[in-house]
């Protein structure tokens, strides 16, 4: 009975041209093979199954190949054929995981000394270099700076921040890039088609999407849908076998968000949980719908026609605001975050959802407006709590507004507040101040002044204090106490006399200094300390103020 192979092996690249998403490298190596500028050693980076050992061997086939060094090898000939297979005598690849101490690279490289038995060159590929111990690496750097003629190493590794610097300044470094999912879609759709395997678009794509770069995994989780659906990829299918979400549930989602309906959010959360799909996963897919139409509605041309949800994502890029979806978004990757805080995973996700409800961006005063106009049982008394409401909503948005706006008192050209004169550590206790606007204000010190104008000063190891919020307190306190317009400017510079809060801090200093030595010529203190080798903890001293003894 005849073994099938499976599709990673299968259809592992042999040549440069039919390497997927590395033109790069391809480039490089094309041209230096072109060129016979060949490197004693190599360095290939790059996350999982992305090509770094196929372009190690093809590399190999390259300086091999017997009808010369050549970026397009024959793979006819006798050398070209055994490394295809697996077999060749004068390539040793070497799993450093599984021999990382320096008595394997010792021995490995007194092998590097003999010449090759019928090839061009010995060549070494050492996969996952990193994991070699420090012996190793160091046993290795002579014979990898100088190497015999003879020799070429090919080092793969998907951490190279592991590997020392001594060993990566010898080597020609390529990284590796993740495969996009659009290459990953077209390259399974190839193959699929050489197999005779019917598929669905859709299909392939949530097979690509969930190979996350990796051209590897994508052939293996092919390999495994191909079994699950007995020959006949179809989405459906694809969706269980992954335990993905169907795109169905994500519009569905947003269509219930555009219409505020709580309920059927949490219907559709159910229908989730029921399905044991991982919610975690759900708010990855919100995200990246998120994403495609906030794209879609500020550069449309970059959304490519040929997707099968096109429709579906110029449709709700239409419904939706720009404005709403950068809130969504935000929601929905601190939602994400926070699912491992959560009591559970639906009670997060749920959350999640109430979230976007309730932080909606929406014209609350027109929403009472209309509801005015909507007939109830209770006419009468239901239209007068609105008209409240109402009421009250128009007043907190008219304080809020001279609030952010920080709209000033006309100037009375008769009342003009001379500034000139004033001591501002003092005027700062006067003023109705907290928090950090506060903070702000104590560290200021005065720089000019004039009859209505001032300047404060604040050194640059404050500066994180200029927010423009405090900044606005600030000038709405000295406005309301002085009872008129203050044109008021903040700089960074130096400081040359004291600030309140320096000031302050010295007061602190002299009352704790003179409870300290108050402590110690308090003769009972004193009698205690002689007699019994008591000692004084100045840190536990502290000033009474005069209220506290009332």
């Amino acid at each position: 009975m005849s073994q099938s192979q499976v599709l990673a092996r299968k259809w592992r690249p042999k040549n440069f041209s039919s390497l997927i998403g590395q033109d790069h490298i391809i480039k490089a190596l094309t041209n230096a093979l072109d060129q016979k500028r060949i490197h004693h050693a190599y360095l290939f980076t790059g996350t999982r199954g992305v090509g770094k050992t196929t372009i190690a061997r093809i590399l190999a086939k390259a300086i091999n190949c017997e009808s010369g060094i050549t970026s397009e090898p024959c793979e006819n000939c006798p050398s070209c054929n055994e490394i295809d297979d697996g077999n060749f005598i004068d390539l040793i690849e070497l799993d450093a995981a599984s021999n990382t101490q320096v008595d394997n690279m010792r021995g490995l490289l007194e092998n590097a000394l003999y010449t090759p038995t019928s090839a061009r060159y010995k060549v070494y590929i050492i996969d996952e270099v990193h994991m070699l111990s420090k012996s190793a690496f160091n046993a290795m750097l002579k014979t990898l700076e100088e190497p015999p003629g003879h020799v070429k190493f090919i080092l793969a590794t998907t951490d190279p921040q592991k590997i020392p610097v001594t060993i990566l300044s010898r080597c020609l470094q390529f990284n590796l890039k993740q495969i996009p999912h659009v290459q990953i879609s077209a390259h399974l759709k190839y193959i699929l088609e050489k197999e005779n395997i019917t598929y669905s678009e859709k299909s392939l794509q949530l097979l690509a999407r969930s190979a996350q770069g990796s051209m590897r995994d994508a052939l293996s989780i092919l390999d495994q849908a191909i079994i699950f659906s007995r020959g006949k990829l179809e989405e459906s299918e694809v969706h269980a076998m992954l335990g993905t979400i169907d795109q169905s549930y994500l519009y569905d989602l947003l269509e219930a968000i555009i219409q505020k309906n709580g309920i059927t959010l949490l219907s559709i959360a159910d229908d989730i949980e029921t399905r044991s799909i991982s919610f975690d996963f759900v708010l990855q897919e919100i995200a990246r719908l998120f994403h495609i139409i906030s794209v879609a509605q500020i550069v449309p041309k970059a959304i490519n026609e040929n997707i099968p949800e096109y429709e579906k994502i110029i449709l709700f890029s239409k419904k939706i605001s720009p404005e709403e979806i950068q809130l969504y978004y935000q929601i929905v990757l601190h939602g994400r975050s926070d699912l491992g805080l959560a009591p559970d995973e639906y009670a997060g996700f749920t959350m999640t959802l109430m979230r976007i409800l309730a932080f909606t961006p929406e014209n609350l005063l027109s929403e009472i407006k209309s509801s005015t106009d909507v007939s109830y049982e209770n006419s009468n008394e239901q239209n007068l709590q609105l008209e409240e409401k109402k009421t009250i909503l128009e007043t907190n948005l008219k304080v809020t507004s001279q609030l952010n706006t920080i709209t000033a008192p006309r100037i009375n050209s008769n009342n003009i507040p001379n500034l000139a004169k004033i001591d501002w550590p003092t005027l700062v206790n006067q003023l109705e101040l907290k928090g950090m606007a506060k903070m702000l204000a104590q560290n200021c010190e005065i720089k000019n002044q004039s009859t209505n104008k001032l300047e404060l000063c604040l050194l640059a190891e404050h500066k994180y204090l200029l927010e423009k919020e405090y900044q606005d307190k600030i000038h709405i306190a000295l406005n309301e106490y002085f009872k008129n317009n203050v044109q008021l400017k903040f700089s960074i510079g130096k400081i040359t006399g004291a600030t309140p809060a320096e000031l302050d801090n010295r007061e602190k200093q002299t009352k704790q200094q003179k409870a300290i030595s108050s402590i110690e010529t308090d003769p009972v203190v004193r009698n205690l300390m002689e007699n019994f080798d008591a000692k004084l903890i100045n840190s536990s001293i502290k000033p009474i103020n005069k209220g506290e003894l009332e």
